[in-house]
């Protein structure tokens, strides 16, 4: 048994299937250690790739989603996505390779301090100095990564604890003959060391993960939220991602918001919690409603730039607040009642005490009423002749063309904020975006993640064109590693998110062009299917057909030429 050996020990017990990674040097032994004991490496084209399909594995099944990456770059190339999935509130373990532990700071390869590095955006993390702290150090990491406010932690993994201690003394030249005096020093001091490094490694403690307490509100908050909703005329629910991080309470969560009656938006991982079509899931014109609200419940969601750091909601209205984490509880605004716990947990006790009725039959109606006037402006938004694909057309056959086994990955900017609007996530667990780092690049190890968990699903992958460019190359992985899945790339040439603003404000388009690139050419370079959609008419048929090749299990990218619209004007948000 090696270091290796150990880690894939631990990941195992831990119920990990799948170990996401960029092979390098220092990280061997964990990735052989975890196939030799049937855990699933995937290998991605990029570290954040694998990071990222961490991240969809986490969201989707609750288990804390694994990447190992080597030393050095290929610890800073997850930066980026390490600090999406803090934002995003995802539990995570990271682990990285380092340099030997005698030779820090001595100018070996790829030596750098990545414990500081990962400071301030992981909720934990640890470098592990003996063999023998492998598996206590791991079975901390998944606890921390799921305790409290759930978060990515970092565990760094010197090269010589993972190796076999006879090749790590032939590293440091033990076996060598003494030549000199100060040759006999420095190997007595290697020697001590690395006897240091081994001992004990053979007495690892039993794999035995530790039970995480989800966080549970106060009786006495509880009530006060009851009662104030009661005596409330326009009550309004809206839950995000945090409400959905117990994957295993989420058809009580569901279950809970429809006994309350109160109308609800869904936001963020929360999407398809209600299903396509729930009498209370409310869908356009937000901002009124909250303005209008006498009591707004926020149920794992923060006061941030997606609620105008609180101004959206009015300051006459009884706002309640359920969340995990205190600094979001208060964040930008102080709740009247504040709820410090697991806010799926709050929703199903206030349903509790909550007497089903027709409390608020006429502001529901209201507010669906709003729904669909919004909704018959869409359907003639989608009729307007545009160049190529009128895009909220494309939206509208893509939402058509799902099925209840249907999961969504969302990743740009202006096409896929389109798409959000229109595209109905059929279940629970079933829409994946960044959350609120806003992330472009996620796309790919997102997809990759949830084909993987839900290997039964149609999974469907919204590009932007810009966004696209991030990670195209894991169509590669896609094939090597028979991920068959839909990608769907709006490409209207441009970064039309930002040019929105910039060319009405600054007059000048700069650095927002792109061009019209046959994106489904470089998927088929791979071995995946490229399909080119530019004429409306055949937007059911492509879509038909991107859907059959990928029943036939081959991964499938429609290059979609989609025109530009006013559809999202004056959206963007700082």
């Amino acid at each position: 048994m090696h270091g290796g050996d150990y880690v894939a020990l631990a990941l195992q017990a831990h119920g990990v299937r799948f170990v996401f990674t960029l092979t390098g040097g220092h990280i061997a032994p964990i990735l052989v250690g975890c196939r030799q004991r049937g855990l699933r490496v995937i290998d991605t084209r990029h570290e954040a790739t694998a990071v990222f399909a961490a991240d969809a594995v986490a969201r989707l099944t609750g288990v804390p989603g694994v990447a190992v990456v080597t030393a050095g770059p290929g610890v800073t190339n997850t930066i980026t996505a390490i600090k999406n999935a803090q934002m995003a509130q995802s539990p995570l373990v990271v682990i990285g390779g380092a340099a030997a532990t005698a030779l820090r700071g001595r100018g070996a390869l790829q030596d750098i301090d990545q414990i500081a590095l990962m400071q301030s955006i992981t909720k934990w993390r640890r470098s592990v100095e003996r063999v023998r702290d492998i598996v206590p150090t791991l079975e901390e990491a998944f606890y921390q990564a799921r305790s409290g406010v759930p978060g990515p932690v970092f565990v760094e993994l010197p090269v010589d604890l993972l190796y076999d201690e006879q090749l790590v003394r032939q590293w440091y030249g033990l076996n060598r003959r003494r030549r000199s005096p100060a040759q006999w020093v420095v190997q007595r001091y290697l020697n001590w060391r690395v006897n240091r490094l081994f001992a004990g490694a053979r007495d690892q403690p039993v794999v035995t993960p530790r039970p995480v307490d989800v966080p549970d509100p106060e009786d006495r908050a509880v009530r006060a939220a009851a009662l104030r909703l009661v005596q409330s005329q326009r009550p309004l629910l809206l839950a995000g991602s945090q409400a959905v991080l117990d994957t295993t309470s989420v058809d009580a969560l569901a279950g809970a918001i429809t006994r309350l009656g109160v109308p609800t938006y869904l936001s963020g991982t929360a999407r398809g919690l209600l299903g396509t079509n729930h009498p209370l899931q409310m869908r356009h014109r937000r901002r009124e409603a909250l303005r209008e609200a006498d009591l707004v419940i926020l149920a794992g969601v923060p006061c941030d730039f997606r609620l105008d750091y609180g101004n959206h909601i009015s300051h006459q209205a009884t706002l309640i607040a359920a969340n995990r984490s205190r600094a979001d509880l208060t964040l930008n605004r102080r709740p009247d009642i504040a709820v410090l716990g697991d806010p799926a947990r709050f929703v199903c006790r206030l349903a509790e005490r909550v007497l089903p009725g027709e409390h608020w039959r006429e502001w529901i109606d209201r507010l669906r009423q709003r729904d669909a006037a919004r909704e018959a402006e869409i359907v003639r938004q989608a009729a307007e002749p545009t160049a190529y694909v009128n895009p909220v057309y494309l939206c509208r056959v893509i939402n058509e063309a799902l099925t209840e086994r249907s999961i969504i990955v969302a990743d740009g900017g202006d096409f896929v904020a389109t798409a959000s609007y229109i595209v109905r996530p059929p279940r629970p667990l079933s829409w994946l975006d960044p959350g609120p780092f806003g992330t472009l690049g996620v796309g790919a190890g997102f997809a990759l993640g949830a084909k993987l968990c839900r290997p039964d699903a149609d999974v469907w992958l919204l590009y932007g064109d810009g966004s696209a460019g991030y990670s195209l190359v894991e169509f590669d992985t896609f094939v090597r590693h028979n991920v068959p899945l839909v990608a769907i790339v709006g490409n209207d040439a441009g970064w039309t998110q930002i040019a929105r603003e910039q060319v009405e404000i600054l007059h000048d388009d700069v650095a927002t062009t792109l061009a019209y690139s046959d994106y489904d050419r470089v998927a088929g370079g791979f071995g995946a299917v490229g399909y080119r959609l530019d004429d409306p008419e055949l937007a059911e048929e492509t879509l038909h057909r991107a859907r059959q090749t990928a029943a036939q299990g081959k991964p499938v990218l429609v290059n979609a030429l989609i025109g530009k619209t006013h559809f999202r004007k004056g959206s963007i948000a700082m």
